[in-house]
This record gives structure tokens, sequence and C-alpha cells, in this order.
């Protein structure tokens, strides 16, 4: 006999969809319970019972292990377990999402028009802005659908081409981090000799490494997850297509997938944050040397907001971290809120610091608004 919570959840899919829409699972997550046969679940504490009939068109019949490769549809839950307030949590996503966009595009707009930002560090700038306008824009439309609209299927197709476009452009953001923090150390170690240095043909191979490195180093990760067989589910417990959501849906060996996934986590990114904490070991040990307090501190200053950039970016992924650690009973509704913060904050980020923290663009801005020209 079902338990009484596996009752309400079996009598509300019976009668809301036919029995052929439900689906099996043996691979219990903390975000769902099983009633005593094992083949049907229901999300804690929330009115949505799971369709999976796009996916999964089987019946109770059927066998609980058929496979299926290339399904039709995913699910995205958005945040799980606070379906109700889906409404509400769309108010700062959709506030970040348009602080992002017109903050960016008004950096790009004074960085063209003001020739004194014509350097280095503003063009990587430029392509730190480009390159979080397109991560932006490849989850938080999908996302405001599902908490306005109810709209969670998102194609298969579709759901691969959002994780490559993620993963992809979250590396190069790490890859432009390194070249911001290269040409600070330039700046200050070797000041006579910045502009002849970084010259703009490499400032360009830059650019170009950074951008080939991010889509062919991600580009595996999509073919493979393409490969896999699923017959589980098709419910991503998240309001978008991260790789490790994907991978815990497949039904075959994904060791293959997981440890490329940690080679790109370790090996890449790792080396990414070695390479920045090098950069500025060197330019700390050039800032200590100068002669005065104020030399110190205006040195500094100029890579106030790079640092600011880098904590950003880098922080929510210890905060996540250390919680998996210390503290494994934190509610999955909350590990998806700071994940999916980790990933659509930077993008906000940007222009504010920017346009605070540096005068010439906060200088440009204000005449802009003033009508003033030089």
């Amino acid at each position: 006999m079902r338990t009484a919570s596996s009752s309400a959840c079996s009598f509300h899919i019976h009668n809301v969809f036919p029995s052929r829409y439900l689906y099996c699972d043996h691979h219990p997550r903390p975000w769902a319970h099983r009633g005593s046969q094992g083949n049907i679940r229901c999300l804690q504490e929330t009115p949505f019972c799971l369709k999976v009939g796009h996916l999964l068109p089987y019946s109770m019949s059927e066998s609980n292990t058929t496979e299926f490769t290339n399904p039709s549809t995913f699910i995205l839950l958005g945040i799980p377990g606070l379906e109700v307030a889906h409404v509400w949590i769309s108010i700062p996503f959709c506030t970040m999402y348009i602080i992002a966009i017109l903050g960016n595009f008004t950096i790009l707009f004074i960085v063209k028009r003001e020739p004194s930002l014509h350097e280095p560090m503003y063009y990587f700038l430029c392509m730190l802005v480009v390159n979080d306008l397109v991560m932006h824009t490849s989850i938080l439309p999908k996302m405001l659908a599902i908490f306005w609209f109810n709209s969670m299927e998102i194609n298969f197709s579709a759901c691969l081409t959002q994780m490559f476009f993620i993963h992809s452009f979250l590396l190069m953001e790490s890859g432009i981090l390194v070249a911001m923090a290269l040409d600070r150390y330039v700046a200050i170690c070797h000041p006579l000799r910045h502009s002849t240095i970084l010259t703009n043909p490499l400032v360009a191979k830059i650019v170009l490494a950074v951008v080939l490195r991010g889509c062919i180093v991600v580009l595996p990760i999509p073919f493979l997850v393409r490969q896999w067989p699923y017959c589980r589910t098709n419910i991503i417990p998240q309001p978008y297509c991260a790789h490790i959501a994907v991978v815990n849906l497949a039904c075959s060996d994904t060791r293959v997938s997981s440890y490329y996934g940690l080679f790109v986590q370790f090996c890449v990114m790792g080396l990414d944050g070695i390479f920045i904490g090098v950069s500025y070991t060197q330019i700390l040990r050039a800032i200590f040397i100068l002669p005065t307090k104020d030399a110190r501190l205006k040195t500094l200053g100029t890579c106030g907001s790079h640092l600011f950039l880098i904590s950003a970016f880098y922080m929510p992924s210890v905060i996540i971290s250390l919680m998996n650690r210390f503290a494994p009973n934190v509610p999955l509704n909350f590990h998806v809120l700071i994940g999916t913060m980790s990933v659509l904050m930077p993008p906000m980020l940007n222009p504010i610091i920017y346009g605070v923290r540096t005068k010439q663009i906060r200088d440009r801005l204000l005449r802009l608004f003033t009508h003033k020209e030089t």
C-alpha cells in the first residue's frame, strides 16, 4: 500500500495526465521521493507532479529499463520547491537582465566613442561585455518564460546548444580575466614597455585564442551528451541546461564525460586561477617597492575593478564547494539559486564596477547624460 504522500502524487498524476506519462527512476535524488513500487515520483512541497510523456511515452506496464537515445525534450523545473514563488523570483532576475543589457551596451558605446579608452585593458573589457551579453541572453529569456508562462519544455537540441553556450562562455570569461591580469602585470611591472608589448595585433591574437579555447574545449561535451541513452527522466531540477544536470539523467556509463568535466574545471580554469594569482603576486611585489604610500595606493587602485570581477567570478564556486563539504543538507533550491546567481551576477556587476571605478568611463557617462562634449 502506498504512503499518503505517494498516493496524493499518484492521484494528481492520474487525474491530470494519462498513465503513459508517468516515468520510472531507480536512482533516487534529493529533490523527489518514490512510492513503494519505485516508479512514481513527485516533488516535495510542490503542486507540480512531473509529466514526461514528451520524452518517455511508455506505460507503467512497460519495462523500467527501456532506453531512449536523443529524447525530444527536457523539462526545466526552474527553482524546484519554489514553483509558487516563481513570479516573485523572476523580478530580481528580470532586473538583472535589464541592468546587464543597458549597462553593457553603454560600456561598449562609451569605449567606442572615447579615444582615450582605446587601450588593451578596455578592448578586453569590451570582449568581456560581449561575452556576458551572449551568455545572459542564452539563459535568461528561457528562464523568464519558465517563471512567467510555466514554459518548462526545451527541445533536446536547444538544451545541448544552451549547455554549449553556457560552458564555453564561462570558459571564455575565465580566459578574459587572465588577459586582463596580463595587461595589469605589464602596465605595473613594465610600464615603459606596455604599448610595445601589448600591441593591437597581439591583443587580437589573445582574443582569438580565448575564443577558440572556449569553443574547442567545450565542444566535446554536447557530443558526448548526445550519445547517451536516457531511461530515467527528462526532468532537470534547474532553470537552464547545465552539464552536470544532464549527466545525472543518463542511464549509461558517463565517467568519460565526468572526467572530462573535471579536466576542464581543474586543468583549464584552475590554471587560469594560478596564472592570475602569479600575476598579482608580481604586481604586489612591484607595488610594495614604490617609495610613497600614495603611489602604492594609486597603483593598486588601477587593479581594483579587475579584482572585483575576479571575486565575483570565483567566489560563488568557492561558496558552493564549501556548502557541499560542510553543509550537505542544504536544500536543493538554495543550491540552484546560488548556482544560478553565480552565472548571472557577473554580467550585471561588470558595468556597475567599471562605471563607478573607472574615471574615464564615469566622466564620459556624465557628459553623455548632461549633453556636454569636450
